[in-house]
């Protein structure tokens, strides 16, 4: 089918919700670099780290491509209001079982989004998607790995997830939530929405934990806002760290 201004806006807005979601957390997790708990972490999470950056910069290569400006421009120049990230990125990486349990809810969904997007009738996104699906799998397997282990290790470790897991279940919901564009996403076969995918992303995540030992508050009320430029009071000073070495030297590269 043709698509329309409202097709490829909506799927501007897809784009940039992946990519900022993917650069706050890449630059989040990589503030583990030197602090892990055991070195296989130091190195596991850096790896990660990068990773994500560089999915987010593939994705900011498609949105230029779209019209919108070079990815650097788009990465470094923009304000906290600017940015489609959702809230739960882009929180201080705190202790290491608030990290894993975001490390868990974000993989899960970043897997499950980039697997429907195999299918996107957009051919460029839908290589991008295909391309990663290595890393990706290998991001859910360690989330899932040290979820279990924490479950089954001290009654402290076990406690302090099941905390992290009760703190960060609504934003783990406010991934998914609605764009202005669902309705032209889903017609157009681009995506399959939000509503959809966080049904897949409940279907996964909801079991595993259970199988694990933990509760799922699944009552929560999803917390809002990120995908709409409504961000936490930590978004915009990790902008001005991240974008320190640009505004010094806009010609180094990534």
């Amino acid at each position: 089918m043709e698509f329309t201004e409202k097709h490829v806006e909506g799927l501007k807005d897809l784009l940039y919700r992946m990519a900022d979601d993917l650069l706050i957390l890449g630059h989040r997790n990589s503030e583990w670099t030197g602090l892990g708990p055991i070195l296989e972490e130091d190195i596991a999470f850096s790896s990660m780290a990068q990773d994500k950056v560089g999915q987010s910069l593939a994705l900011y290569e498609i949105l230029h491509e779209l019209g919108e400006s070079d990815p650097d421009t788009v990465a470094f120049t923009r304000n906290d209001f600017q940015f489609h990230n959702c809230q739960m990125v882009e929180f201080p990486i705190g202790e290491y079982d608030f990290s894993l349990v975001r490390h868990f809810f974000y993989d899960h969904a970043d897997a499950l989004r980039f697997e429907a997007l195999t299918e996107t009738v957009f051919e460029p996104l839908q290589m991008v998607t295909k391309k990663f699906k290595g890393e990706i799998k290998y991001h859910t397997m360690h989330a899932n790995s040290w979820l279990k282990q924490l479950a089954h290790g001290s009654e402290e470790s076990k406690i302090r997830m099941q905390q992290s897991i009760n703190e960060l279940f609504p934003y783990a919901l406010g991934m998914f939530e609605p764009s202005d564009y669902e309705q032209e996403l889903m017609e157009s076969g681009l995506f399959i929405g939000e509503a959809a995918l966080q049904q897949r992303w409940l279907d996964v995540v909801v079991p595993t934990l259970e199988s694990y030992g933990y509760t799922v508050p699944t009552d929560a009320a999803p917390l809002f806002g990120g995908r709409k430029g409504v961000h936490t009071e930590h978004l915009q000073p990790l902008l001005d760290e991240m974008t320190e070495v640009f505004r010094i030297d806009p010609s180094a590269e990534w």
